[in-house]
Parts: C-alpha cells; structure tokens; sequence
C-alpha cells in the first residue's frame, strides 16, 4: 500500500505471529513470570492485542520488535493484577546478606560474582539463571518489583504507578527481595562452587 510521500506502507501480519514470533515471545515471558501458563497467557494478549491494533504499525520498524514492546505491556499489566491479589511482601530477616550483590544504592551487581575471571560471561549467565530459580522462591509482591526494577530497568516512580504502591512501599519490597534473594542466590551459587570445587 502506498503512502501519501510514495514510499509503501508494510502492514503488520497476523497470519505469520505465531510462528515466527511464538517461541521468541513466549521465552521472553517465561523468564520475567517463571510460570508457564502465565506466559502463555501474556503472549496471547499480545497477539490479540496486536491484531486489534495492527493500524498501529506503520512499518517503520521491526514487527518483532513491536510485538516485544506490546508484550512487556502485557507483562507489566499481569504483574500489576498479580501484585492486587496477592499483597502480601513479607520476608523476614536479621541480617543483611545482600552487600555482596547489591551496592550502596541498591543496585544489582551480578558481576560480582564473575570479576576477573575469563570465564566472567559464563558466569554472569549462570547466576543470572541462579537469580531467576531463586525469585520464584520469594513472595510475589517482592519478586515483581525486583523484576520491574533491575530485569526490565523501570525507574521507582513508574513501578508505584504501575504496581499502584507507595515510593515507602517499593522501597520496603526491594530491600525485602534483595535480602531474599541475596540469601538464595548467596546459599546456591556457594553451593555449587564448592561442588564443583571438590569434583
């Protein structure tokens, strides 16, 4: 179809989603949710969310990238509605296990764990998959807004509104999740260090 300057306009297509952006979609969604039928279900909104709006894509740039970006929309309003029905961001704990993976600021250091070492990326993905194993261990509440804050690099004022929490709140949740999943990922990756160590 051609445009009013000449040039052709590609117009989004359906028919061909699912399967060349099925999979694709589907792991980018399982590794936020860590549920199956959850990303099965984003994924799906995406798709009917792309063919109510396919108008929307004027071609200017990847589809898959445009579908990714309804997608992690998608995401982000599951993870809201989870966050409504499941309020409960509690985890106790005395001691603060989380210097080693987070700076002062509360900033994610995974490279922590990997400095120095020429296997540094090997590294860096293995406590990646180890910090993901370990956020489905810790309250929902807690290991949203870790996902929405360090995964997908939203800032603190988008997650409160987002989530439709207090700036106190968001603050509490990720120290609660950064101590949780400090201990986790501090307890597995050690773990399997010192296996490998004596193998």
């Amino acid at each position: 179809m051609p445009a009013a300057d000449g040039s052709q306009i590609v117009l989004a297509n359906p028919e061909r989603w699912v399967n060349e952006y099925g999979d694709y979609l589907y792991r980018y969604a399982w590794s936020r949710l860590r549920d199956e039928n959850a990303a099965d279900e984003v994924v799906q909104e995406t798709f009917l969310a792309g063919i109510r709006f396919q108008d929307r894509f004027k071609g200017e740039g990847v589809e898959r990238a445009w579908l990714l970006g309804i997608l992690k929309r998608k995401l982000i309003d599951h993870i809201r509605m989870r966050n409504r029905y499941d309020r409960d961001g509690s985890y106790a704990d005395t001691n603060d296990p989380s210097v080693q993976l987070f700076d002062q600021k509360g900033n994610w250091r995974a490279e922590s764990f990997a400095a120095g070492t020429p296997d540094g990326q090997l590294e860096s993905k293995e406590i990646w998959d180890v910090v993901r194993n370990c956020l489905q261990h810790i309250p929902k509440g807690q290991a949203d807004v870790f996902l929405l804050s360090v995964m997908e690099e939203m800032d603190s004022d988008q997650i409160c509104r987002e989530l439709d929490i207090s700036p106190s709140n968001l603050w509490v949740r990720l120290h609660r999740a950064r101590l949780a999943l400090a201990k986790c990922v501090g307890a597995r990756w050690f773990q399997d260090e010192g296996v490998a160590q004596h193998a």
